[in-house]
């Protein structure tokens, strides 16, 4: 299902891909009255979608007041968020954590590109509805908790690095990946990548390079 308002803001030549690209892999599109911009069922399951084609520097508020709504009504919600060029993305990241996002609630796909975009959807609902259908969702479940509780350990960790708080081990985190990413990546490296300034992407820096400061962390 697609909504018509999302439907009616998109560029025709686009929906016609989305038509073609459906059929071809057999799927019915209707166009509804529906909150999200697209629900799938697939195996008996809904999964719904936010797709965000173009990113609006100056009304990003509007997206994130948006999704924190929905994520409220659908237990299954997806934000794809079309983010072409590096100004976008990072004013996607800074956005993410000014209007408070949480970490996978829901989960938030960037892309380069909307058929790259809609590809990824589509794959989505169909690996939802595979997994519905073997009965997994246990597992995945049982997964989701292991990545909480290491992305717990993460934090604990990062933040022990003096003048580093939970925003900067997130951004380090969506940016860079793991801790053993982070202990290789250089000053400007973490400058380019992320919001820290300068002073705390070279304290981060020192911090795996000098004994002084790793063997006597700020653990809480």
């Amino acid at each position: 299902m697609m909504s018509i308002k999302w439907r009616d803001e998109q560029h025709p030549s686009f929906i016609n891909f989305i038509s073609s690209f459906l059929t071809a892999n057999s799927f019915r599109l209707n166009f509804v009255l529906i909150a999200p911009d697209l629900i799938f069922n697939c195996g008996g399951l809904s999964v719904s979608f936010v797709f965000v084609t173009n990113w609006d520097f100056n009304n990003n508020a509007t997206i994130f007041n948006r999704v924190k709504k929905l994520k409220e009504q659908f237990a299954h919600l997806y934000v794809v968020v079309t983010l072409p060029t590096r100004e976008q993305n990072e004013s996607f990241v800074r956005s993410y954590f000014k209007y408070g996002m949480q970490l996978g609630r829901p989960t938030f796909l960037p892309v380069q590109d909307i058929e790259m975009g809609f590809e990824k959807i589509v794959k989505i609902a169909h690996c939802r509805g595979v997994c519905k259908r073997h009965d997994a969702i246990s597992k995945m479940k049982a997964e989701r908790k292991q990545l909480v509780q290491g992305m717990e350990i993460f934090l604990k960790v990062v933040t022990s690095i003096p003048l580093i708080d939970n925003h900067d081990a997130n951004s380090l985190n969506q940016a860079i990946g793991s801790i053993q990413a982070i202990a290789k990546a250089s000053k400007e490296y973490i400058l380019e990548n992320t919001d820290l300034s300068a002073k705390k992407a070279e304290m981060v820096v020192r911090f795996f390079r000098d004994p002084k400061l790793y063997l006597g962390p700020k653990i809480n």
